[in-house]
This record gives structure tokens, sequence and C-alpha cells, in this order.
């Protein structure tokens, strides 16, 4: 939940922007806009008054079949931007490969690397640990001048999410601290237009990472593919859409051309919710399946969830079977864990779940009982509450393997809207009741 880029520390459980200010004569859809210092300058200096609140300033255009320019042109590009930028206070990234004009303009004030190359190259993870900035892990499959050529994968999701995941292990035992690192899946980068679709409708696969996650999809050439736009430039508003829907799923940093619009966009942005699921009474099961007639009935609740008005389920935990928790007397349990984001308020969200548990034969009889199906709201985000029908984030949640477990697998730096991080407030295992394994 949070990103630290040197001096600056960004909750992104609400969304961070991050404007993009290219100092090149050939990017894609801005290339030559700011031919001088003072015109870079002012534009970024406009990209924070529309709500950004780090700058991303780039030397050099990694569009595909672009042509390659050597440090010292880079750095006469971008080094006085980034200075004049940082001696405003900003936070300013630098969108480089090249580790000179990293270190360069990490001492001229930057506090982020922005490697499209995912720091590959030894030295550019050398300068990273020389400082605390932060670092974006991106994936790209080949070189920017040949990335397009015949990009493969047999799956896109899962090759581009592992490969990520040892980036960014590998940062982490060069020293580089786990809050440092943000991750981009690289849309458009090595990828077809139906492949980067396949990645930024799975945004949810990377934020399992744990890691802060970007989403730059702006005015991306997939996106002419997906909606019919031809001109760059009228992509804003479909990049802000998609910008939306990935951080519903997950994305806590977005890079845009269009801050405006961006800002616009993520006001629509719905509080995210994980509901407990369990169940240890089957409906109906044959002699010896009463585990796959308690997953099924944990089926039903998840497509009824499905129906609540105007709610998305982002992600599901895997099953897990958990011992009984505070009532022993009883048969074992099927447990899950759901991610929501909604627009539902909390008490009304309640009374949808408790009419799931109804439909399904839930029975009120024993305190922490048998029971046909149980949905807990274990947190809402931006909500903490108290009273007689609800308490958020659920007060014994942090105690029950059956809850951390599963919320742990679906996003490992989980924070409660009480400001408290799973992985820190748990109990530890062994002293945890409802005791689980993944099935």
């Amino acid at each position: 939940m949070t990103w630290t880029c040197g001096s600056f520390r960004f909750d992104t459980s609400v969304p961070v922007i991050m404007g993009i200010l290219n100092v090149t004569p050939d990017s894609f859809s801005d290339g030559g806009s700011y031919a001088s210092v003072q015109e870079a300058v002012a534009h970024g200096l406009s990209l924070v008054e529309q709500g950004a609140r780090i700058v991303d300033v780039g030397g050099e255009s990694t569009r595909p079949g672009a042509a390659a320019v050597d440090a010292a042109e880079e750095l006469a590009r971008v080094l006085p931007v980034v200075e004049a930028l940082a001696a405003e206070g900003l936070c300013v990234s630098v969108d480089t490969r090249k580790p000179e004009v990293a270190r360069a303009c990490l001492l001229a004030g930057a506090s982020v690397i922005n490697d499209v190359s995912g720091f590959r190259d030894p030295e550019m993870v050398k300068v990273a640990t020389e400082f605390d900035c932060g670092v974006v892990v991106m994936h790209m499959q080949g070189e920017p001048g040949t990335m397009q050529d015949d990009p493969r994968y047999d799956d896109v999701v899962a090759e581009v999410r592992d490969y990520l995941a040892a980036r960014a292990s590998e940062l982490e035992t060069a020293g580089i601290a786990r809050e440092r690192i943000c991750v981009d899946p690289g849309p458009g980068f090595g990828k077809t237009a139906s492949q980067t679709l396949e990645l930024v409708r799975n945004f949810h696969e990377f934020a399992r990472l744990g890691y802060t996650l970007m989403v730059a999809v702006s005015r991306k050439s997939f996106l002419g593919h997906a909606y019919g736009i031809q001109n760059p430039t009228d992509r804003d508003k479909v990049s802000a859409d998609e910008a939306l829907m990935a951080c519903e799923l997950g994305a806590g940093v977005v890079r845009t051309h269009n801050v405006a619009a961006t800002v616009n966009a993520l006001e629509s942005l719905r509080p995210l919710v994980a509901v407990a699921l369990g169940c240890n009474v089957p409906l109906v099961a044959e002699e010896g399946e009463e585990r796959e007639g308690k997953i099924a009935m944990l089926s039903h609740a998840i497509s009824q969830m499905c129906t609540l008005p105007d709610t998305q389920i982002v992600d599901i935990s895997s099953y897990y079977e958990s011992e009984p928790a505070y009532f022993a007397d009883q048969d074992v349990f099927v447990n899950a864990v759901v991610l929501l984001r909604t627009g539902l308020p909390p008490k009304e969200l309640l009374k949808y779940l408790q009419a799931i548990e109804n439909s399904l034969g839930r029975v009120r009889e024993v305190p922490n009982g048998p029971r046909t199906m149980d949905l807990d709201i274990v947190d809402y985000q931006m909500y903490p509450a108290q009273s007689e029908l609800l308490v958020i984030p659920h007060p014994r949640a942090l105690e029950r393997d059956f809850v951390v477990e599963p919320l742990l697998e679906l996003r490992p730096d989980y924070m409660l809207a009480d400001g408290v991080t799973v992985a820190e407030g748990a109990l530890p295992r062994e002293e945890r009741v409802g005791r689980c394994v993944r099935l």
C-alpha cells in the first residue's frame, strides 16, 4: 500500500498519478511538443496542477521501431528539466534504460528510476542500490526497435507475472527494499494488441505479487485496436477508463499523458471490500463427497455475489479447509475470501450478503456453530465503522487463520481500513484459530 521514492511516500490505496513529460522529438503521441526546457518545465508544473503527484521525464522514445539515443544526447534533453522540476519540490521520475542517465538524474534530484528494460543491466541495479529512489520494473519482450516484430507467449499473463516476480525478487536480493519497488506489466511492449488486452483484463494477477503495481496504458496502440481510435491523442478518455478498470483490479500508480481526464475517471473508483466465505454443512453431498459439497455451496454464493448491483468481483482466493473455530464439536469447514469493488454502502451490502446466506439455508441457532453459508465483511476500504450491526474491519479477522491466509494469497500487502496491514497485524500462525490448509 506504500511506495517509497526517496523522501516521498505514497499511499497507493488511493491511486497515485504519474504525469508523462516526453522531451523527445519522436515519441509516438507528443514528440516535439516541448522543445525547450522552459516549455517542458511549464508542462510538468501544469501536470502537477491537474493532479499528478509524480512527473515522469523521458528523453528517448521507446515506441516500436524507435532508434536508440546515446547517453549524452539523452542527458542533454532530460537533465535540465529534472533539475528544474526537482528544485520545485516535486517527485520526479526519469524514464531511462541507461545507468549513466539514471545516476546523473538522481544526483540532480530525481526520486524514481522508470526502466522499461526491467533493470536487466547490472549497472542499473547498482545505481538503484546506491540511492533510496523508487524503481519501476517493466516487462518488455525484446528491445524497442524489434519488440513488435513477432511477440509470442504460451500464456502472456503467467509469463509476464513470473518475470516481474523474479526481477523484483532479484532487486530485493540486491538490497532494494520491497516498498521501493513498483512493477509494470508493460502493455504494448513486445505484445500484440490481443495479448495486451488479455494482460490488462487480468491485472489482479499482478496485484497478487504484493508490490506496488503500475498501469501504463495511456494512448497505447492496443486502444486503437480495441476501440477503433486511430489518432493517439484521441484516446485519452478510453485511456482513463482503462486505467480505472486496472485500479479496480489492484493498480496503485497510473502513468498518463492526460492527467485531468484520469483524475476525472478515478473519481468513480469504488471501495475495495474483502468478504470471507465459509461452509461446513453442504445441502447435498454423497457420502465421501462432503468437501465437494461444501465447495459447491461456496461456488453458489460466489455466483450470487456476481449479481449484486454496482458490484464487481475482483479476485477469488483458493479454497481452504479449516478446523472449527470457537465451537469445536462440528465438522471441518471449507473457506475462501473474495475481493469486491462495490458502490453499495456497508450496511446495504451486509443485507445483500445475508439474503444470499438465507437463500442457501443459513440457520443461526448456535453461535459459531454449523452453517450452510457464512458471509462476513472482513474489511471495507475507506469505511472503518463500529456499530451494533457491523464492525469494520472485522474484530476477529486477524486471529482467524482461514481469513488471514486466503487474504494474504490475494494481496500480500493488504492494509485494513483502520491502517493495520494483515501481514504485520495478524497473530502468529500458531496462535490463530481455525487453522487451514489450501486445497
